[in-house]
């Protein structure tokens, strides 16, 4: 298993390819001004990976509105490139978030609160 830091001024953003998947962690709010930057940046991981499918993890001190606002832009773009995209999280209000912040034009999006049952769950795919 490969991991790489990345840290631009937008947010700290790991990532590790395990078991065929990739997983992304943001451990750091990206604010409002980076929200697309950190979209972006887990758009090329995932460009890179594909099609692996791609399980964003939220640490606790990156769950806010600005992570879940560029994780909902991720997805959407992920989705354009037939990339599945689930995200692991413990925050319930982000949870929430992404929820209510969905498009109702793609399918739903999966949300699991723990790190290996999205893994488990995202190796179904392969």
């Amino acid at each position: 298993m490969s991991t790489f830091t990345y840290r631009p001024e937008v947010a700290m953003l790991s990532h590790a390819f395990n078991e065929g998947v990739l997983v992304c962690t943001v451990q750091e709010d990206p604010r409002i001004q980076r929200r697309a930057e950190l979209a972006n940046l887990i758009l090329d991981l995932a460009r890179v990976h594909q099609p692996a499918p791609v399980v964003v993890v939220i640490d606790d001190a990156a769950a806010t509105p600005a992570t879940a606002s560029a994780i909902l832009r991720a997805r959407s773009q992920c989705t354009e490139l037939g990339v599945v995209l689930s995200v692991a999280s413990h925050s319930a209000p982000l949870r929430r978030l992404l929820q209510d912040g969905e498009d109702p034009t793609l399918t739903r999006l999966v949300i699991h609160t723990r790190i290996d049952t999205a893994i488990d769950a995202a190796t179904q795919t392969l």
